[in-house]
């Protein structure tokens, strides 16, 4: 482990990266892009929004919306990369981090394919091998979605 991850973390981090963090695949990583990093404090991240995402064929036919749940796992995918970056560095074997609870959650604008939902994280605390999370998801600088996520490492 570095004293300083983010010396070696040049952004922006990129998919093949993102995968190295998170064991999530398609269709179900929801984490495109890391444009910026500060260790144990915050994460900005993108998760483009397609037409191709399975989830559209059912919500809704002809009104596709994206599920606020599914804002809700991109927001802590993202909370699990800022804690991979800041614990481990860059080549450190990685654990896996579980969402646990999800706190204070608000959905004010609807998603819709075409969209680049930007994922604001900020570490509120950490406590024993769990993290609290500030989260916020924004499309085109307004405020769609937030919520307080706790996340805790677990053994796979």
């Amino acid at each position: 482990m570095t004293d300083n991850p983010s010396a070696a973390v040049a952004m922006p981090l990129d998919i093949d990266r993102i995968m190295s963090m998170l064991p999530h695949r398609y269709p179900f990583l929801m984490v495109d892009r890391v444009t910026a990093f500060e260790p144990h404090r915050h994460l900005t991240a993108i998760k483009n929004v397609t037409i191709n995402e399975p989830f559209f064929q059912g919500h809704f036919p002809g009104h596709p919306v994206m599920p606020g749940v599914l804002i809700i796992e991109a927001l802590a995918q993202a909370s699990g990369v800022l804690t991979q970056l800041s614990n481990n560095g860059p080549s450190v074997e990685r654990p896996v981090y579980y969402l646990v609870k999800v706190d204070k959650a608000r959905f004010s604008q609807i998603v819709v394919p075409g969209d680049q939902l930007v994922l604001h994280i900020d570490l509120k605390r950490t406590l024993k091998r769990m993290g609290l999370y500030d989260c916020r998801a924004t499309v085109a600088g307004q405020e769609v979605a937030c919520a307080e996520i706790l996340c805790a490492e677990r053994s796979r």
